[in-house]
């Protein structure tokens, strides 16, 4: 008596083939999807050697989706980016080329929007406090710590 439903080779290449279209994905997301459609080990390489085969799967490309998109809506700095991707198990050439898809001006540009907005949201009367805080939330985001410090002491 089976409790979960089991999928052909080419069922699995289907469904994994409208997974990958909907959005970028990396290897270590096929693999933990193919695992929870309990498919055997030959099986998942012969999936995830289909999707490559057919272009549904790309690291280099989900890198630079990754990197643009968080960058643009949350506001990620290289180091929180590089981390997220390394945990994605993607592999350091692919990072590097994805963070070069960053421009210095842009990145820069973006840091001191970011910062300058935080600061002036922080309600907090003691000046110490208000570097941690504002210290604390852009290394969280993954700014480099110069650039951190540097902005704090011309800010607050």
């Amino acid at each position: 008596m089976q409790k979960h439903k089991t999928y052909t080779v080419e069922e699995a290449k289907r469904a994994l083939e409208s997974f990958c279209a909907y959005q970028e994905r990396c290897h270590k997301e096929v693999v933990s999807k193919l695992i929870a459609m309990h498919m055997i080990p030959e099986a998942r390489d012969v999936v995830i050697g289909h999707l490559i085969e057919h272009n549904f799967l790309n690291e280099t490309r989900f890198a630079k989706a990754f990197v643009l998109g968080k960058f643009r809506i949350k506001k990620w700095g290289r180091i929180r980016l590089t981390r997220e991707l390394k945990f994605r198990d993607i592999s350091t050439y692919n990072i590097n080329l994805a963070l070069k898809e960053l421009s210095d001006d842009t990145y820069l540009a973006t840091f001191h929007d970011l910062a300058e907005k935080k600061a002036a949201s922080i309600r907090e009367s003691h000046p110490l406090k208000k570097k941690k805080k504002l210290a604390d939330y852009l290394l969280y985001r993954g700014w480099e710590s110069h650039l951190v410090y540097d902005k704090i002491n011309t800010l607050v």
